[in-house]
């Protein structure tokens, strides 16, 4: 399993849980119900991609451990 760096801006998070539905093990709402990374990873990474690329506000960023940003793609 790859390292990853997973942020959520939650300033922009909506709360609707969709990354969590998506990817249960490296996502949780937080007590403010937005969302929060809680384990980068706790599932594979193109199940952490498809969380974020889920996110209908995209607040989600995904790193790989040598830095390159998998998502959002430039």
């Amino acid at each position: 399993m790859a390292d990853l760096k997973v942020t959520v801006n939650q300033d922009d998070c909506t709360g609707c849980g969709v990354c969590e539905g998506e990817a249960p093990n490296s996502f949780e709402m937080n007590d403010d119900d937005v969302a929060q990374a809680k384990d980068p990873v706790g599932d594979d990474v193109d199940t952490v991609i498809a969380a974020a690329e889920s996110c209908p506000v995209e607040c989600i960023t995904v790193v790989d451990a040598s830095g390159k940003t998998l998502y959002p793609e430039d």
